[in-house]
């Protein structure tokens, strides 16, 4: 089987799997594992906003959706000598790739018959069911569930440490300028690390907010992580959040790594926030995933 990855997520999941002798095509983000992007055709291209500010990023954004142009340029020409077998792809968000309805545009005016699945995760248990959806299109179920199953009893010795202590109030900062608080499954992250999430709307999308709400509804932390930014830029940005919320515990943490991307990572994730919310009960994170600023 020929897989094309146009998620970085999935790009993670098929290599968990063991299929990366299988994946021909990638996009320009898919970075994890550093390989990928490499030693593969690269099928999807966007602007490089790195050096741009989270405001300037966002206003970008926002005209390139109000013109309708898209934000992802899909190389049709790449796609088509691929011949790919299996498309994994995603509807969930315009802003973060290419959307399902545009591959199955071009595959049709390419005459392309490859299967095209959409991973559209609105909750932890959403994620690791993507993970088996992957295992079974691609005839890897076997793998699949027992990588499914091991991040489970990670997750379950987590909330076995947690069970008995109060659980703190977090917030979670995808976005600073403008702010937004995170959603779908990212509350879940929280409250399997055992915090309560605040200011979110669990399995809902990323929403716009101010700064005013966030503080209305009284974190005992607030954790930055912007979407598609590691720990080191996480961290710069949390500055401008303690300006924002003096007083208030601020953590940035590796929101690639660990947040934003609905693969395997996002265990790590559960751990790494666990980390920060009881780091009495918590098991050793390793270093440059999390940092506190304030």
């Amino acid at each position: 089987m020929r897989v094309v990855s146009l998620l970085p997520s999935a790009t993670e999941i098929v290599y968990a799997l063991g299929l990366e002798d299988q994946l021909v095509g990638v996009t320009f983000e898919c970075d994890e594992p550093a390989a990928a992007r490499r030693d593969k055709t690269v099928v999807v291209g966007g602007r490089d906003t790195s050096g741009m500010s989270p405001a300037a990023i966002d206003a970008y954004v926002r005209d390139q959706v109000a013109a309708g142009h898209d934000l992802y340029t899909l190389d049709d020409g790449a796609l088509a000598a691929l011949a790919p077998d299996l498309i994994l792809t995603q509807d969930l968000c315009r802003v973060c790739a290419l959307p399902a309805g545009h591959v199955a545009e071009a595959l049709e005016y390419l005459g392309c018959t490859a299967h095209v699945i959409t991973l559209d995760p609105h909750s932890l248990a959403d994620v690791l069911q993507t993970i088996l959806t992957v295992g079974e299109y691609t005839g890897t179920q076997q793998q699949a569930d027992y990588l499914v199953t091991g991040l489970q009893q990670r997750l379950a010795a987590v909330r076995d440490r947690v069970a008995a202590y109060p659980r703190p109030a977090v917030a979670v900062v995808e976005w600073v300028d403008p702010p937004f608080t995170a959603g779908h499954w990212v509350p879940d992250l929280v409250t399997a690390a055992g915090g309560r999430p605040v200011a979110a709307d669990p399995s809902g999308r990323s929403s716009e907010t101010s700064w005013d709400n966030i503080a209305a509804a009284r974190p005992d932390v607030v954790v930055v992580a912007p979407c598609g930014f590691g720990l080191s830029d996480a961290a710069e940005q949390a500055e401008a959040v303690t300006r924002q919320l003096p007083g208030t515990p601020i953590w940035a943490i590796d929101a690639n790594g660990l947040v934003v991307r609905p693969g395997p990572r996002v265990v790590d994730g559960v751990e790494a926030l666990s980390g920060i919310l009881h780091p009495d009960r918590a098991a050793a994170i390793p270093a440059g995933r999390i940092c506190r600023i304030a």
